[in-house]
């Protein structure tokens, strides 16, 4: 292995665990979608948010240390899950809605590979490369 072909999966999961990590993601869809589902959401205020979080990717026009970080905020658990630990606490239908979805969204892209992004691209992600030159 290369210098150059190390730095490019550096800090990247790969084999087995980055299929776990995939299969995860997977399941937190197919689980929050399905709590939805039984929670008798709309499901035009599913799809309607379902792909929100992806604005996060028009921060990357102002370079890629600051898309990876607007990207990052908008994939990470903490938000939506504070949003559910809160929708729960306050009784609040809309609050409980949001964080599903959002949940639900943020394990789509990880069960399609899009991981957490790193300051060296878009294309560089905790679950490994991702694009024409991820081969």
């Amino acid at each position: 292995m290369t210098d150059n072909a190390s730095a490019d999966t550096s800090g990247a999961v790969t084999g087995g665990v980055r299929t776990l990590l995939r299969l995860e993601g997977l399941a937190l869809l197919g689980g929050m979608t399905l709590l939805y589902y039984v929670w008798d959401g709309s499901w035009w205020v599913y799809a309607l948010l379902f792909f929100v979080p992806d604005i996060s990717f028009a921060a990357y026009l102002s370079g890629p240390r600051f898309g990876a970080l607007m990207y990052n905020a908008a994939h990470s658990y903490l938000a939506p899950m504070a949003m559910m630990t809160t929708g729960f606490a306050t009784s609040s239908p809309l609050v409980l809605s949001i964080a599903m979805i959002w949940l639900a969204h943020i394990g789509f892209d990880r069960a399609l590979g899009y991981g957490l992004k790193y300051a060296a691209g878009f294309s560089f992600t905790h679950l490994g490369r991702i694009g024409k030159s991820a081969n």
